[in-house]
């Protein structure tokens, strides 16, 4: 284990030029995390003593996303470089008492703690000035190539725009993550300039000079190329995050759980399943969800921020979002239960029904085609088919509450607010606008008429001409 000798810088401050967004790079999307947090996570779980971010791009977005204790941001108010962020750094570099620093760029989200904590024994080992984090790739466009000298000592890193045709055809290239021993760091950041293809101050350069100087520049191979794989636009965006969604699956089903079709099941790295839960295709399970033990989520159902107890059954094309789904409980088809919703054990939603803010009580069923917003409901209540809580008036919403046992026919409007008994009866078709009170029948339609002969006589009558 590495010693607590080193700090990591992180490079976040660019403007993602290549995925055409207003938006941070750093703060897209994947995997259910934004970005930026994996290069983040890594780093703070590598034993690193101090862990700065440079920002600059949407700074205060940025700052926002990604604060957290230990977490020490420094402003790059202009962009000239990925060396001109040590530069802005400096201050808070001289003040670290670490021996060795790491900079990490953001964008390389399937970076292990164990990959950084290794390249830092590497560079110790080695008393090295530098050590960059090399990997050699069939296709190398794109990155810095490692020039090595006839005696294999590392000379510099050759950028792709200022390389020669010779330096571009090298497969060995700087995967962006290097370690620097701070002191030596320090006294060569005077000797950085932007005389260079790209007019910015790079990172890169510091290689070269700190060669030039006499300084053991090392490469340290990375142990699994895709590990340093940025994401410069949104195709590898994708890719990035195909690798992990499968990486999230593999890990689930060693721990237990079933997931029929992994490459088109997409599950969010914080997600959390147990076991002998079975996962069918086209199931999204999304944000901080969490399903117990012994679970069925049927195909194509979408799970957010949603958490479901054990034995629970979501039959197919279903949605949960930011809800409690108590344990054996059945949802579905095409049922939807959102907005802070609760599901008590042993409760029913069927197919076509909406949820909305309430709670399902024990026991309680409404099967088909329904909406329940702002209600709640006791135990072991029937909800017929077509049952709607009329729960805004079109400027407030109201509440509806169902005592245990109550019995709703099919076809019936709810008017919010309403308070319906313990063991009363709504007769179907009905409209109820007052309270009901406990062991109650409550009807509220009109009487039916039936006039005999009707339709006949009207067949009889002989149609207007034509104005």
């Amino acid at each position: 284990m590495t010693k607590a000798e080193f700090s990591v810088l992180i490079l976040a401050a660019g403007k993602a030029t290549r995925f055409k967004s207003a938006r941070s790079k750093l703060l897209h999307p994947l995997a259910g995390r934004p970005l930026g947090e994996y290069a983040l996570r890594a780093a703070a779980a590598s034993g690193a003593e101090r862990v700065y971010m440079v920002v600059g791009h949407q700074a205060g977005e940025v700052r926002q996303a990604f604060a957290r204790p230990g977490l020490t941001f420094i402003e790059q108010k202009e962009q000239l470089g990925t060396g001109h962020a040590l530069m802005v750094a400096r201050a808070e570099l001289e003040r670290s008492t670490s021996a060795h620093l790491m900079v990490l760029v953001g964008d390389v989200p399937l970076i292990s703690p164990g990959t950084l904590t290794g390249l830092v024994d590497f560079h110790r080992r080695r008393r090295a000035a530098a050590t960059i984090l090399s990997v050699c790739l069939d296709q190398p466009q794109g990155y810095g190539r490692i020039v090595r000298g006839r005696d294999g000592r590392v000379r510099k890193i050759a950028e792709e725009k200022a390389a020669s045709a010779a330096e571009r055809r090298i497969r060995e290239v700087s995967a962006g993550i290097l370690c620097f021993s701070r002191p030596k760091l320090l006294a060569s950041l005077d000797l950085l300039t932007a005389d260079n293809p790209q007019r910015e101050y790079l990172l890169t350069d510091l290689v070269g000079i700190l060669a030039r100087r006499r300084g053991r520049v090392e490469a340290a191979p990375a142990a699994d190329p895709r590990e340093v794989l940025g994401v410069n636009d949104r195709a590898e965006l994708a890719a990035a995050e195909g690798i992990l969604r499968l990486r999230k699956a593999g890990a689930l089903m060693r721990e237990g759980v079933t997931i029929v079709h992994p490459e088109v099941t997409y599950i969010d790295d914080a997600v959390a399943v147990g076991c002998d839960t079975v996962i069918e295709p086209g199931v999204s399970l999304r944000g901080a969800t969490r399903v117990g033990r012994d679970c069925l989520v049927r195909a194509y159902c979408t799970l957010t921020d949603a958490t479901l107890g054990d034995r629970v059954t979501v039959r197919p094309c279903s949605v949960i979002t930011s809800s409690q789904v108590g344990s054996d409980t059945i949802l579905g088809p095409f049922a939807h239960v959102r907005d802070g919703s609760v599901m008590e054990p042993g409760s029913r939603i069927g197919n076509f029904v909406e949820v909305k803010k309430s709670r399902i009580g024990r026991g309680t069923k409404a099967w088909h085609l329904t909406y329940l917003g702002d209600a709640e409901l006791g135990e072991r209540v029937n909800i017929g088919a077509g049952t709607v809580t009329c729960n805004y008036d079109g400027e407030n919403k109201s509440p509806t509450y169902l005592e245990d046992d109550v019995f709703v026919g099919s076809g019936t409007m709810l008017v919010a607010p309403v308070r319906v008994g313990r063991g009363s009866y709504v007769a179907a078709g009905s409209t109820i606008t007052e309270d009901v009170p406990p062991e109650s029948l409550a009807l509220g339609r009109a009487r039916q008429v039936v006039k005999a002969g009707w339709a006949a006589a009207k067949k009889r009558k002989p149609a207007k001409s034509a104005q």
